[in-house]
């Protein structure tokens, strides 16, 4: 996945410095909000970004008797623009989870440890990449930077 970003930052590079601050900066936005809008979709189809499906929650039969608490997707708020944000600075720009929620995020992301409640048990969570570039995003894009500057 590195090498495909690096050959695109290759290919764009000399392309880029030609453009002013101002047209990077818009580039940098564009470009921002069409890869959380990809990336809000594919965590919505709860699939990895190499196209594998999240790993399934496990069973909780004491939740499934209260009846209050229904099954839904899992990380259906982390998808909004709350949480899932972008950034722009310059021409530079971010799309990822900030402030608390970045915490649960990592932990998803990287299959780490973590604890549910303060004093509760500590529970290794599977694997499952909530940012990512798929091969749809490389080709956005590629696609953004010809059409940006080819209107150039």
């Amino acid at each position: 996945m590195a090498d495909n970003l690096q050959q695109l930052a290759d290919w764009a590079g000399p392309l880029l410095v030609r453009l002013s601050a101002k047209e990077r900066r818009t580039l940098a936005r564009s470009l921002a909000q069409d890869l959380r809008r990809g990336q809000r979709e594919r965590i919505k189809a709860q699939y990895n970004p190499d196209g594998s499906e999240y790993v399934p929650r496990k069973p909780q039969k004491w939740r499934a008797r209260q009846g209050s608490i229904r099954r839904r997707a899992m990380f259906s708020k982390l998808t909004t623009a709350k949480w899932l944000k972008t950034t722009v600075r310059g021409d530079t720009a971010v799309v990822g989870f900030f402030g608390n929620v970045a915490r649960l995020a990592r932990t998803h992301q990287y299959g780490l440890r973590d604890r549910i409640d303060r004093g509760g048990p500590t529970i290794e969570y599977p694997q499952r990449e909530l940012l990512g570039f798929t091969e749809a995003d490389r080709t956005r894009i590629r696609d953004a930077l010809i059409e940006h500057l080819g209107s150039v």
